[in-house]
């Protein structure tokens, strides 16, 4: 069942995104799927300034990350590891043994380690952003709704959508990243997605109204017990 939350811009959906999140940090000894990309940036500011204020700790927190772009050395500005060390890591206590990040090689048997050490967690709260065709992780149209975590060939669409990270030179984009498989992410106890601007809309609209189809990955959301999704007002122009 997806629950749907409207509000103005993206500080308020970053704003309404951490009040999720801390009621389940809250908890204290909770595991969370973590997300990469423009959209969660204002909620883990928040998520660091809480912590700064001695409201919320990480010591009990482990972390499983969605995607790591393959053939993109660790220490690269944008890979997903950096990403997450700038953005979160480095700047709470949380502990670095608690940290679970897809590898970046290319061989198969990468994928099987990363989802053998989902099975022995299960995720309380799982944020995902989306893509503008619908991919959720990295997981592109006409994934299968039984895909653990794989090796995805990127859409041309996402490359370029992530050209913007890569001083615009699509060539610089990585055409490849280890994801969870949408089965993966669907065993997760409760699912946050956050969508801001208008070109978000339609996969919005396909996600929430559409048929349930590996044409838009998202929409097997419809089947999940426990989602909220947070819109901006360009994000839900058409719902």
């Amino acid at each position: 069942m997806i629950k749907l939350i409207k509000v103005k811009n993206y500080n308020e959906v970053s704003k309404k995104a951490f009040e999720i999140m801390k009621e389940v940090l809250d908890k204290k000894t909770v595991t969370l799927g973590l997300a990469t990309g423009s959209s969660p940036i204002g909620l883990y500011e928040r998520m660091v300034d809480s912590y700064n204020k001695n409201e919320i700790s990480f010591k009990d927190v482990t972390t499983f990350n969605l995607d790591e772009y393959i053939g993109l050395d660790v220490n690269h500005p944008e890979s997903y590891s950096s990403f997450m060390n700038r953005n979160l890591f480095s700047k709470v206590d949380i502990n670095k043994n608690n940290i679970n990040l897809p590898k970046n090689g290319s061989d198969s048997k990468l994928s099987e380690e990363y989802e053998d050490l989902l099975s022995n967690h299960q995720i309380d709260l799982q944020l995902l952003g989306i893509g503008s065709n619908g991919h959720i992780g990295f997981n592109e149209p006409g994934t299968s709704f039984d895909s653990l975590t794989h090796i995805v060939d990127l859409n041309e669409s996402t490359i370029q959508d992530n050209a913007r990270f890569f001083d615009n030179d699509i060539s610089k984009v990585p055409t490849q990243a280890r994801s969870m498989g949408l089965a993966t992410i669907m065993k997760s106890k409760k699912i946050l997605l956050i969508a801001t601007s208008e070109n978000k809309a339609q996969a919005i609209y396909d996600m929430i109204h559409g048929e349930v189809t590996i044409d838009c990955p998202a929409s097997i959301l419809q089947n999940h017990p426990d989602v909220t999704v947070i819109v901006d007002e360009d994000a839900a122009k058409l719902i």
